[in-house]
């Protein structure tokens, strides 16, 4: 799925040579891997995390070890990634949160930018803009028209204040200066269930979690937070077609201690492109509607930069802070 087209991603996903195949001989690994993923199991970094890395495995000879470290949304865990020493035996994988929790928590104590080197994006995924049915809305102009005719504004569901979907609204909030009202929920779950349950207007909803739903008709996407248009949802316009610019992604990506060798992050960046290229990585990845190219370190390092900024002036301009 090709979901990553502006020009500002251009040099990210367009077309690579592809990197060598990877062998298990080599000084690196030697043992074992520990991969720290700063999200409860079963979420969506954990599912494509452990799917990649049982590929990755299998490519360097040697386990590759998934380790969940919840809390502080993904802090605790990054944390103890960037104390690990810079070995290429703890890694990080890590989510959009990681762009976003700086600018939301100042006191998190390291640096993204300084304290983390960026391997390999593995998964990116947009949002969808999804109503209930029963809302007489069919594009994002209606959507647009319905708000500014609507006392109070319209009700919008998000998963989380600081969530990648919260994000996604505050963005489309400040680019329409509609009057929006926030809903937030305990997870993306919740949300989908009152939104097909008609209990609230709107949502942005991992694209993952909710064409299914979508394709069954119990929910209605008008637009994707993407560039282009989606595979799995070809009539489903960017939400860009209508707001240009606005991009709005949830990701997941690999990550190595400041300090590590970088013949090791060359290794590891191969052969995670190695990974994604394999067939049942690839199908697997898909069924997931996950959106995967090859890239480089340098590539995935302006990716998280433009991630970055975004998130930081969205997160100014609208004043949020965490409760």
């Amino acid at each position: 799925m090709s979901i990553i087209t502006t020009a500002r991603r251009a040099l990210l996903l367009g077309a690579l040579a592809a990197p060598a195949v990877v062998h298990a001989q080599g000084a690196w690994p030697q043992r074992p891997v520990r991969v720290i993923i700063p999200w409860p199991p079963g979420g969506g970094a954990d599912t494509v995390g452990r799917i990649l890395f049982a590929r990755v495995a299998e490519i360097l000879g040697q386990n590759f070890i998934i380790e969940n470290r919840p809390g502080a949304t993904g802090t605790i865990g990054a944390n103890a990634a960037v104390r690990s020493a810079a070995d290429g035996y703890t890694l990080l994988y890590d989510a959009t949160g990681l762009s976003i929790n700086p600018f939301l928590m100042p006191h998190i104590p390291f640096d993204v930018r300084r304290d983390l080197v960026p391997v390999f994006l593995s998964a990116v995924v947009p949002n969808l803009l999804v109503v209930t049915p029963s809302v007489q809305v069919r594009t994002v102009q209606d959507v647009i028209a319905l708000a500014r005719n609507t006392p109070g504004g319209l009700n919008w569901a998000f998963s989380g204040n600081g969530s990648a979907q919260h994000m996604a609204l505050e963005l489309f909030r400040q680019m329409t200066q509609l009057p929006l009202t926030h809903v937030p929920y305990r997870g993306g779950g919740p949300a989908l269930t009152d939104v097909i349950g008609g209990q609230i207007n709107f949502f942005f909803s991992n694209a993952s979690a909710s064409t299914g739903h979508v394709q069954s008709g119990a929910l209605r996407a008008v637009g994707h937070s993407g560039a282009g248009r989606l595979a799995s949802l070809p009539d489903v316009p960017a939400v860009a077609e209508t707001l240009p610019g606005f991009e709005a992604y949830e990701w997941n990506g690999a990550f190595v201690p400041r300090g590590t060798p970088a013949e090791v992050v060359q290794r590891l960046n191969a052969a995670m492109n190695e990974a994604i290229a394999h067939p049942a990585v690839a199908e697997r990845l898909a069924g997931l509607n996950v959106g995967t190219r090859r890239n480089t370190p340098d590539e995935f390092r302006a990716f998280l930069e433009a991630e970055l900024s975004k998130w930081e002036r969205v997160i100014r301009e609208g004043n949020i802070r965490l409760d």
